[in-house]
């Protein structure tokens, strides 16, 4: 399964990060963050706006799908989605599996004035406080790849670094579990990571079980307005976007599309 794979992988590449630099050199640069500015809140920005807002996401690659935008340069595609109207945005970290890096995160985070998510397989502190360090606004906890400790654990750390986190469910086992750790950002992925197959069905079947409190996200398979209209009208606050913006010559226009505004 693609997901046990990554998080295999992904326990190699933390130890051999531990090795080179110590889990207590990146929490002091991590407090250095903290205490240095203020952060730029994630899940206010998101609901902020009373329409759906925009989570626009900087990816270059995928597992299933390759690399997506042979012209990659991150802070462009970060600077054209906040000038189409963007919300906030999403950077993939992960390098082996999406050609992402903590560099792109720097870059993003420094060329634009919104709240930035470390999209990342986060399975230990060390990526947390690395998150921190980074400049991230929020951070990715995704309950298919943490038992229900761990997730409270690195959903805390995270809170008390002043970072928001978006907790990441599939099925609804998945969800209870996020909504018991006290989960205030629910991210709901429409892509099964184990298989990679991809409805929105599964936001509209999950919504309606989120008790009112927590802001909802949904992610993947979403590339046309209609699929925003169908997604705020059962309740979700934002929706996370990468490779239908990636794909595309014009990515400004493509936000705007999205967002229902005029060309221009």
């Amino acid at each position: 399964m693609i997901l046990d794979t990554i998080i295999e992988h992904k326990k190699t590449e933390v130890a051999r990060a531990r090795a080179q630099r110590s889990l207590e050199s990146v929490r002091r640069d991590a407090e250095a963050a903290l205490s240095s500015s203020g952060p730029r809140r994630f899940r206010a920005a998101l609901l902020a706006r009373e329409e759906v807002s925009l989570i626009a996401e900087v990816k270059k690659a995928s597992p299933s799908k390759g690399v997506i935008r042979a012209d990659f340069d991150p802070v462009e595609l970060a600077v054209w989605y906040e000038e189409g109207g963007a919300a906030a945005l999403s950077v993939l970290t992960d390098e082996r599996f999406f050609q992402g890096s903590l560099d792109h995160l720097d870059r993003v985070r420094a060329a634009t004035r919104l709240p930035v998510l470390r999209k990342e397989f986060i399975i230990d502190p060390y990526q947390v406080y690395e998150a921190k360090a980074h400049g991230a606004d929020a951070v990715l906890l995704i309950v298919a790849a943490l038992d229900r400790a761990a997730l409270d654990e690195l959903h805390k750390l995270a809170r008390s670094l002043e970072m928001d986190a978006l907790v990441e469910v599939h099925t609804e086992n998945e969800l209870e579990t996020a909504l018991s750790i006290g989960a205030d950002l629910i991210g709901i992925n429409n892509r099964d990571l184990k298989t990679f197959h991809t409805t929105i069905d599964v936001s509209k079947r999950l919504v309606p079980l989120i008790p009112e409190g927590p802001a909802i996200v949904s992610e993947s398979g979403i590339s046309k307005r209609e699929d925003l209209d169908a997604l705020g009208a059962i309740g979700v606050d934002a929706v996370l976007v990468g490779e239908a913006l990636s794909r595309e010559a014009d990515v400004p226009r493509k936000v705007r599309e999205l967002l229902g505004k005029a060309a221009g």
